[in-house]
């Protein structure tokens, strides 16, 4: 069986950053671009919490899917399975500097959030105690201020 691509990126070499992780047309002629957005360095930095991303998850989809000017080309926001980032998945053909301006605004929102986490209900969430809002805050403005503030090209092209 053939390894996927984002099993081929050097996951060792691999800096905090947002990627474009793949693009895909669509039978209609449309282009979806899903990317990295790569909150730890893996393997070299501990990952997220399982809360802390859940909570991001939940504050970033809320954010991204309630934005003017993006929520019509917002497709999916999740959590990626070893905790240390997110899938974001979007219609059109973008770059991550396309993006960039969009997601300091995300975690933003999410760093200075207070109150009840959007979805957190019994009703609303399969694990809705599973949660750490000053995690998710800690964490969303480290990337905020350390990543996004001046990202570099370096961590917005994979590493070859």
């Amino acid at each position: 069986m053939e390894k996927i691509a984002s099993f081929t990126i050097d996951h060792n070499r691999l800096l905090r950053g947002v990627y474009v992780s793949r693009q895909d047309t669509t039978p209609s002629g449309d282009v979806i671009t899903t990317f990295d957005v790569r909150l730890t360095e893996p393997n070299r930095e501990a990952p997220l919490t399982p809360e802390s991303l859940h909570t991001i998850e939940h504050l970033a989809a809320t954010f991204l899917r309630n934005s003017p000017e993006w929520k019509d080309r917002i497709v999916y926001w999740g959590p990626m399975g070893c905790c240390t980032g997110n899938y974001l998945i979007m219609q059109g053909n973008l770059k991550p500097a396309d993006i960039v301006p969009l997601l300091r605004q995300t975690f933003s929102f999410i760093a200075d959030f207070e109150g009840e986490i959007p979805g957190a209900s019994p009703k609303d969430c399969g694990n809705y105690s599973f949660n750490d809002l000053p995690a998710a805050k800690k964490d969303a403005r480290r990337f905020l201020n350390e990543v996004l503030a001046d990202i570099k090209p370096e961590n917005m092209n994979y590493p070859e």
